[in-house]
This record gives C-alpha cells, sequence and structure tokens, in this order.
C-alpha cells in the first residue's frame, strides 16, 4: 500500500478504507500542492481497489482543516503578474488552470464510483467544507469545537472549489446565497437544518457512523448526477425565483455598494450555474473565479487580511531574541469601563487578574462588568454557568496595591489625567519585582511622557485598547523613547495571549490610529460647513466603505470629546494646528446646544426612545446654507474621505511612527473599518499607484485645502514607481534588525 506524507489509509475488514488527513509540519491542516496531489492518488486508489467499498475521511488533528493555504494563491497571483508582462493569453489561461485544479479534483471524488463521507471532527472551512459537500455523506461531531464555513468572500474571493454550486442544490436558495455571500459559519445543527450534512454524533463515534452510512448502502451517486434531480427551491426562472434573485441582487448592493466584486461574483455563479448540467456550472465557476482572483481587491484583502493579518497575530514584530513569557497573574488599575475590560479579556485567557480601584466597591462594580459580559454569552449560548464562575473566580477586586505584588505585567487604565496617572505608577512600582513591565493604556497622551514618572522606564510601555475591549481585535502597542525589547516581547505576548492583534507604534501624539480616525471626523466637518446636507455625507461615507459614517462616529466618541482635543491640541500646538471652522462648528453644538452626542441622547444625531431609531439632527441644515445636492459630486466626497486617512497613513511611515505597512493596513482594517476591499489605507494607494494617488490628491487639494498636500514620501514614491511594500519590504525591515 502506498505512503503519504500527509495521509494515513487504514482498510477495516468491511473493506471500508479511513483516510486520515493529519500533516505533520503544522498544527492545522491545509491544502497545498503536495496534499492535493496526494488527495488524488488516494483517490484513484480507493476507486481502483476491489477490496475497498468505500471510504471516510477526517483529520487527525482537533481540527478538520482551516481550507486552502492562501500564500499559495498568493504565489499563483505572482506567477500570474511575471506571465502577463510576457504574454497575457497564455498567463489567463494558466490562472484558469491552476483555479479549476480543487474544483475538479472534487469532482473526480464525487463521480468516482465509490462512495465517501467526511467526518467532520473540528474547524471545517473553505476548501475542505467544498471537499466535504463534494461527499457522499457527511458527518459532523456534536462539538461546540465544530464549525463549518465558505468564509472566502471575507478575504475578497469566493468558494471556487464548487461551493456556489453544491450549497445551491442542498439548501433552499435564500439560506444558500446568505451563506455564501458573508462566509456565515455554521453549527452543525444549523448546517443539518439546511440540508448540508446528513448527520451529528458523539465526537467518540463520529468515524464508526460515518462507517455506518457507506455500511447501509450510501449512493455513490450525488443528487444532482440523478435523472430527474430538481433544485431545492425550484427552477430560477419560476415563481419562487421572480420573488429571490430581483431582491437579492439588491440587498447585495445595499450592503456592498458594489465595493466586492466577488459578492457579485457569487450571485452570478449561483444564478447562472442553477440553469445549466453540473460540469458546465463548474466552469462557470472556474471562469468566474479566474476572473475575480485578477482584481485588485482580491490581491489586497488576502495580503492584509489573510497573510499580514496571520503573520502579526504569530508575534512578526516580536524580539526574537527574548524568551516567551507564561503570565501567572496580571494587575489592571482603574475599573470603569476600559479596565474592566481588560481584566475580562485577561480572565477570559486563564490569566489570573487583580483588578484596582480607589475603594473596594468601584472594584467589584469592575468585576460585575465581566459577570454582565458572561451572563450575555450565556444567554446567546456561548457560554455555561461554570464558564462564569470560573472567569470569575480569576478576577480579585481590591483597592489595595499591595495586591499586585507577584504580577509580570500591570496594565493602567486610570483617567486621562497626567498627574492621577503618575500616582498609580509609582504606587504600582512599589510593590512590583523589577523584571515587571508596566503598561499604560492612555490613548491621547505620549507615553515617553508618562515614562518620566516611572524608575525603570525600560520597563514602561503602552498598550493601547480599543472600546468595547471584549470585541475590538486591535491593540496598539506604543513604544516610548526608553522602552526596551523585554517591555515589547512581554506586550506582544500578553496581547497574542488574549488573543487580539498587536501593531507596533512608535510614541506620538495620538498614536497611529487616532491620527487616522480625527483625519476622517475632520473631513466630514469640512463637508457640513461647505453645506453638504449631513444625510450625503453619512451616506458617502458608507458607500465609500466605512462601516460607520463619521458623524455617527463623532456622537459614539462624544462630540465634546473632540472639544477637549481641538482645546488641548490648541494649547499644544498653537491656534494654527486646528482649523476654527471646525472649532466653531464643535462649539456650537456642545456650547449653544447641548449636543454632547449619543451619551446625552443628542449630537450630530438625535436618539429617541427605543424601539424608535437615531436620525439626524434636523438642526444641522439650518447651520450653514445647503448646496443642492444634484449638484455635488458623490464620488468625489468618497475619494476625500478614503484619501484624507491614506495620507495621514503615509505621513505616519514618513515619520518612522509606523515602520511596518503591514501594521498600517491590518490596524487601519481592525480599528476603524477603513474600506475592507482596499486592503487598508497604505494598500488603497499602492493599489491605484502612487502616481494616480498623487494626481488625485492634487486635485482634491487645489479644491478643497492643505489637508490633502501629499508628503514628500509620497511624491517620490510617485516618481519611482514604488509601492509601500517595495519601499518598506517587511523582510528588509528584518534585515535592517538583524544587522
Amino acid at each position: 500500500m502506498t505512503d503519504y506524507k500527509n495521509f494515513t489509509v487504514d482498510v477495516d475488514a468491511d473493506g471500508i478504507a479511513l483516510v486520515t488527513w493529519d500533516m505533520p509540519d503544522r498544527s492545522m491542516n491545509v491544502f497545498t500542492e503536495e496534499v492535493m496531489n496526494e488527495l488524488d492518488a488516494i483517490i484513484d486508489q480507493v476507486a481502483g481497489s476491489d477490496a475497498i467499498k468505500g471510504a471516510v475521511i477526517t483529520s487527525g488533528k482537533e481540527t478538520f482543516s482551516g481550507g486552502a493555504d492562501l500564500t499559495m494563491l498568493q504565489k499563483m497571483l505572482g506567477q500570474f503578474e511575471k506571465e502577463k508582462a510576457k504574454d497575457r493569453k497564455k498567463a489567463v489561461k494558466l490562472l484558469f488552470d491552476n483555479a479549476g485544479r480543487m474544483g475538479w479534483l472534487w469532482r473526480k471524488l464525487e463521480t468516482s464510483g465509490k462512495p465517501w463521507v467526511s467526518a467532520i471532527n473540528g474547524t471545517c472551512m473553505g476548501g475542505a467544507f467544498e471537499l466535504s459537500l463534494a461527499c457522499h455523506g457527511r458527518v459532523a461531531a456534536d462539538s461546540p469545537a465544530v464549525k463549518m464555513a465558505l468564509p472566502e468572500v471575507k478575504v475578497g474571493i469566493f468558494p471556487g472549489a464548487g461551493g456556489t454550486q453544491r450549497v445551491p442544490r442542498l439548501a433552499k436558495p435564500q439560506e444558500a446565497l446568505q451563506m455564501l455571500t458573508t462566509g456565515q459559519t455554521l453549527t452543525p445543527q444549523k448546517a443539518k437544518a439546511m440540508g448540508l450534512i446528513h448527520e451529528i454524533a458523539a465526537p467518540k463515534k463520529l468515524v464508526e457512523t460515518a462507517k455506518k452510512m457507506i455500511l447501509d448502502g450510501l449512493s455513490p451517486v450525488q443528487p444532482w448526477d440523478e435523472k430527474g434531480f430538481k433544485l431545492p427551491g425550484g427552477p430560477v426562472y419560476s415563481a419562487a425565483g421572480a420573488n429571490l434573485w430581483p431582491p437579492a441582487i439588491a440587498i447585495l448592493r445595499r450592503e456592498t455598494y458594489n465595493n466586492y466584486p466577488a459578492a457579485a461574483a457569487i450571485l452570478k455563479c449561483v444564478y447562472e450555474g442553477m440553469l445549466v448540467p453540473f460540469e458546465t456550472a463548474l466552469t462557470i465557476e472556474q471562469r468566474y473565479f479566474t476572473e475575480i482572483m485578477q482584481t485588485t481587491e482580491a490581491k489586497m484583502m488576502i495580503r492584509s487580511l489573510f497573510v499580514s493579518l496571520q503573520e502579526l497575530n504569530k508575534g512578526a514584530r516580536r524580539p526574537d531574541d527574548v524568551p516567551a513569557k507564561k503570565f501567572k497573574k496580571i494587575g489592571v488599575l482603574g475599573a470603569g469601563f476600559m479596565g474592566a475590560g481588560i481584566a475580562f479579556v485577561t480572565a477570559k485567557a486563564g490569566i489570573p487578574v487583580v483588578l484596582i480601584d480607589r475603594d473596594t466597591a468601584s472594584a467589584e462594580k469592575g468585576k460585575a462588568h465581566s459577570a454582565d459580559l458572561m451572563d450575555k454569552a450565556i444567554k446567546k449560548g456561548r457560554a455555561t454557568a461554570e464558564d462564569k464562575e470560573k472567569l470569575l473566580s480569576l478576577i480579585t477586586p481590591s483597592e489595595d496595591y499591595a495586591e499586585l505584588e507577584g504580577c509580570d505585567l500591570v496594565i493602567e487604565a486610570v483617567f486621562e489625567d497626567s498627574e492621577i496617572k503618575k500616582t498609580a505608577t509609582e504606587k504600582a512600582e512599589a510593590v512590583l519585582k523589577p523584571s515587571a513591565v508596566f503598561a499604560s493604556n492612555t490613548s491621547t497622551i505620549p507615553i515617553s511622557g508618562l515614562a518620566k514618572n516611572s524608575k525603570r522606564p525600560k520597563n514602561f510601555i503602552g498598550i493601547h485598547f480599543f472600546s468595547p475591549v471584549d470585541k475590538m481585535m486591535l491593540v496598539e502597542i506604543i513604544m516610548g523613547k526608553k522602552t526596551g525589547d523585554k517591555a515589547l516581547a512581554m506586550a506582544m505576548d500578553y496581547v497574542r495571549a488574549i488573543k487580539k492583534t498587536p501593531i507596533v507604534v512608535n510614541d506620538t501624539r495620538g498614536f497611529y490610529v487616532n491620527r487616522c480616525v480625527l483625519r476622517y471626523m475632520q473631513e466630514a466637518f469640512s463637508m457640513v460647513i461647505e453645506g453638504v446636507p449631513a444625510p450625503m455625507v453619512e451616506n458617502a461615507a458608507k458607500m465609500a466603505g466605512m462601516p460607520v459614517g463619521p458623524l455617527a462616529l463623532t456622537d459614539e466618541t462624544a462630540v465634546d470629546l473632540a472639544q477637549k482635543i481641538m482645546k488641548q491640541t490648541v494649547r499644544d500646538l498653537g491656534p494654527k494646528a486646528v482649523d476654527p471652522r471646525h472649532m466653531e462648528l464643535i462649539d456650537t453644538l456642545v456650547d449653544k446646544h447641548g449636543r454632547l452626542g449619543r451619551k446625552n441622547g443628542k449630537g450630530f444625531y438625535d436618539y429617541p426612545a427605543k424601539p424608535a431609531k437615531k436620525h439626524l439632527w434636523a438642526g444641522l441644515k439650518d447651520l450653514y446654507p445647503q448646496k443642492n445636492p444634484d449638484k455635488i459630486d458623490v464620488e468625489e466626497l468618497q475619494e476625500r474621505f478614503l484619501a484624507t486617512i491614506a495620507l495621514e497613513a503615509a505621513r505616519i511611515m514618513e515619520e518612522g511612527i509606523v515602520v511596518d505597512p503591514r501594521e498600517a493596513d491590518v490596524g487601519s482594517i481592525l480599528a476603524f473599518g477603513f474600506a475592507p476591499y482596499t486592503g487598508g489605507a497604505l494598500s488603497y494607494i499602492d493599489g491605484m499607484g502612487a502616481d494616480a494617488f498623487v494626481a488625485m490628491t492634487k486635485r482634491l487639494q487645489k479644491k478643497y485645502g492643505k489637508q490633502f498636500k501629499a508628503p514628500k514620501l509620497l511624491l517620490d514614491m510617485a516618481e519611482s514607481g514604488e509601492t509601500f511594500y517595495q519601499r518598506f519590504a517587511p523582510e528588509r525591515a528584518a534585515e535592517k534588525k538583524a544587522a
């Protein structure tokens, strides 16, 4: 019998082959060229042996598979770009053949003449779920660890190995489209209810149940290959189809503003595929997949939202020469909303945490926040009462700083006041061991200034969370002038322990994220002052790909906070640092109308009692003469929003505040949702080319002002034709570090 590197094949006394996928050099099974070649050989082996009645495929790891290794797709795209320069037609044909490799392999499996059953024991994503759908039987383990999805649309592509054809032939069309266009994750119960799997089994009986399906006479022919097969929702050209497709197209447009070519391609694949025989449908899918792979959106989203995100989560920027830290105890100073959230995510990671506040009652209140969050999780079926008890047992609320003794790391999240922070630092350092690291969660005060309060500035660092802490996945790690590698390594180990994504930012006013967000808000203030109707401001931002309009975002963070930031900026940097028109607008809202934002029920929006929804304040249009909406260029409004953020990100790179383009891109998407289809603030520039971007900003500068002035770095890049990922190549940064 053939030996395989990534699989074992064991045939039992009943003639059933158990194919176990267990890659020796990976923590999770993924599809590589080698894996697919071996599977091809195994399909031949099963089909060609009279001694084998059928096969069960499962995983030897805790998870089934994460799907395709997208770095393989990146290489495929790199190869395509090289070939395209020589012969475009040949390059597209090569891409088409590569794009169809997996889809036709699964087709070979399902038409091999022997029944196959997929025994899904854990996470089963992308190509792995498409493999399962090609199997004649599908059994999932009854466990919360089992999650199934076709999430490709989230990284700019779509399920191109038969997913867009098998799902709508098994599930109701509306549910199929919802799953495919959103990348929705399914539990075994949901997948069974949709008709995507046949059975749910106890984890220990998973393989036994799968084998029984074959012994009970499972047909080796898929339903769609049987004569007289009918689609679950009826034909496309039917009354049901007429009720489904027009609203489906409208809903997709409403949700994506046509910014995501892959999502639109899914609808085309399903619609066209349902009209033709199955193999023709697979060819249609392959053609659309080839087309989508060539889009800028796919290239940028794969790079930022898969490759870079994975690299950063693995600690790409962590100093190599510092041993990894296993945390025994962490301290949090300040049990307000941020501190309580930090305590929750720390305890959720299984790390004991001491939560300190001015008195025990305040600290207890902070702990109660964790209890509330766990109650909500229990209500949604995402946690149990035992989980809640275990998590709460790890949080010790106290007013006594002596409780911090033995902490490896202390995170200060007290009020944004330098004096209060100074006192907290001194009290904590009095009881901390010399090797402990002290971190501040400040969002506005430079870390190097706060580090002056410390006896050991080398061990002083910023760990800047975003609100709400339990939901926001990004953390900025802020390096003070004297922060050492040990403190950086410990901060990164902590952020990774709580399963968030770290980006490293050098110390500056507003760090990285807040500087970009303020530009977004400021451009909206300019538009309101120019007389652009407020609904157009908000809608243009959403059309550009932003998840929340800038006026709504200002309300969420508080209008009076914007006022405080402006006043502090004038005090620190002089009157020219703030646009006086912006100051006047915010002062009018806060001082004249008492509109502080969502917190007092009125800001740019009004917030009536539920169930009524928030709506823009009607009085906004009376503050400035309004322009005729028909004469406003909506595309230009979109350009202004994306360009002002991207320019600030470029300035931050030029200043050396962020040094790795991966962090700038991933940070802009995770922190404030910068148009994910662009791949992030710098990829937006790279995607169109620095020369085209600079030409656009020059036009905008002429019309709207100096905020659109491109920094020298961009002018140089426009001239040289460089991209950010060439000029600031991550591998180049690693070489410099080694030197």
